[in-house]
C-alpha cells in the first residue's frame, strides 16, 4: 500500500482548520448556522465552502429581493 506523504498530510489538515475556521466566524457574522458550517468544513474540502458561498452571498440576497418584490 502506498504511503502518504506527511507533508500533504498537514497541508490538508491546515486547510480543512482554516476552511472551517473562516465558514464559523462569518456564518457566526451573517447570522447564519455556525455550527453546521464549521463542522461540515472540518469534514471535506471545497464543497463546504463553495456550498456557503452561494448560499450565503447569492440565494440570500435573491430570496431578499423576492420577498420584498411580493411582500
Amino acid at each position: 500500500m502506498n504511503e502518504v506523504n506527511p507533508l500533504i498530510f498537514i497541508l490538508i489538515v491546515c486547510l480543512l482548520i482554516a476552511q472551517s475556521t473562516f465558514l464559523f466566524t462569518d456564518a457566526r457574522k451573517r447570522g447564519h448556522a455556525k455550527w453546521f458550517w464549521g463542522i461540515w468544513g472540518m469534514i471535506q474540502t471545497p464543497m463546504p465552502l463553495l456550498f456557503y458561498l452561494l448560499w450565503s452571498r447569492v440565494m440570500k440576497s435573491y430570496l431578499q429581493k423576492r420577498r420584498e418584490e411580493n411582500g
